[in-house]
């Protein structure tokens, strides 16, 4: 079964999306906001996804 890529509903700093990457790719949100948040083009690349990615429905 195919996993869509959402925001995280655990994993949440801000939004979720970092969260949502890691769980996605599996690896750790660490990696995935350390790499959003050292590049100052991603955070537009960030805010797209805060308006485009759905909420992972919490258990």
């Amino acid at each position: 079964m195919p996993q869509n890529l959402m925001k995280s509903s655990t994993d949440r700093a801000l939004s979720g999306v970092c969260g949502g990457i890691a769980e996605f790719f599996g690896i750790s949100s660490f990696i995935v906001r350390l790499i959003f948040f050292t590049t100052p083009a991603s955070l537009w690349v960030y805010i797209l996804l805060v308006w485009i990615l759905d909420e992972k429905p919490s258990l």
